[in-house]
This record gives structure tokens, C-alpha cells and sequence, in this order.
């Protein structure tokens, strides 16, 4: 697992604490120490590698515990999520170039097509990472539907 350096390790902490005090969110050991694992990785862990980093200074912690935890930060708006959403995985027939726009709240998904997201150049510092063999862009964001039910 790749790491942060200290320094940003304790900056994102002092984020959590403050954003975790104004929403009133009790700071207990445990959930200091699943977002230590998280914010002191480079490797965008899933859970269960979270569970299992946490569990090495906190072996009683349970995987519902951590994913409690990740999605009241990603709720405080101090994380966010990559992939498919937290209820199932989403699937799609159409293999022709094009993107989606996903709504956070209810989970529609709309596809789109932009020849400007299709035109942008892949980064030098992508391509050594290895071999690129497609790319798309996800827009999240709150479909009219959602929001209208919003106060």
C-alpha cells in the first residue's frame, strides 16, 4: 500500500475532527482510525483492505464498522467514492464511446456522448502507468427529480 506523507496524513485528521464536530458526529477511536488507515493510503483501498489495516491496531473493529464509517465521511462530504455505488453494481449494454451522468442521491444514470470528453489527450503521467485501452467521465451529481424533493 502506498503512503501519504505525515504531514497530510494530520491535515486531513484536523479536516475530520473539525467537519466531524460540526455535524456533531461523535470521534471515537474507532472511526479516527479507519480514516487514518484511509488517509494515510495512496492505493484508493477498498473496505476490506481498510478493515484489515485498522485491525492490525484495532483487531475488534468489524467491516460494518468501517463501512459505517466511510459513508458518514463520504456523507460529510470528506471522501468520495470511485466505481459503482454502494448498493450493487451497474451494468451496461452500450459499448459505443460515450459518458454518464449519475445522480448521488436516487442512483439514475443517464448516458451521454461529448466529443469534447472523447478529445482529451491522455496524460503523460497516465500512460506510465501502463496501457490505456478506454476511458470515459462519470458527472455525480442531483437529478431535477432529487432536488425538487429537497427543502
Amino acid at each position: 500500500m502506498g503512503n501519504i506523507e505525515d504531514s497530510e496524513v494530520e491535515l486531513r485528521l484536523g479536516r475530520f475532527k473539525g467537519a466531524a464536530k460540526q455535524a456533531g458526529v461523535k470521534l471515537t477511536h474507532q472511526r479516527l482510525e479507519v480514516f487514518r488507515e484511509l488517509a494515510s493510503s495512496l492505493d484508493h483501498p477498498d473496505a476490506e483492505t481498510l478493515l484489515h489495516g485498522v485491525q492490525a491496531r484495532l483487531p475488534t473493529v468489524s467491516l460494518d464498522t468501517v463501512y459505517r464509517t466511510l459513508w458518514m465521511l463520504n456523507n460529510l462530504g470528506l471522501i468520495c467514492t470511485l466505481g459503482p455505488r454502494r448498493d450493487s453494481v451497474r451494468f451496461d449494454a452500450n459499448v459505443a464511446p460515450h459518458h454518464h451522468y449519475v445522480c448521488v442521491a436516487c442512483g439514475l444514470v443517464r448516458d451521454f456522448e461529448s466529443a469534447d470528453f472523447n478529445a482529451v489527450p491522455m496524460p503523460s503521467r497516465v500512460e506510465g502507468f501502463g496501457s490505456v485501452v478506454a476511458s470515459h467521465v462519470e458527472i455525480r451529481g442531483i437529478c431535477d427529480e432529487c432536488a425538487a424533493q429537497q427543502p
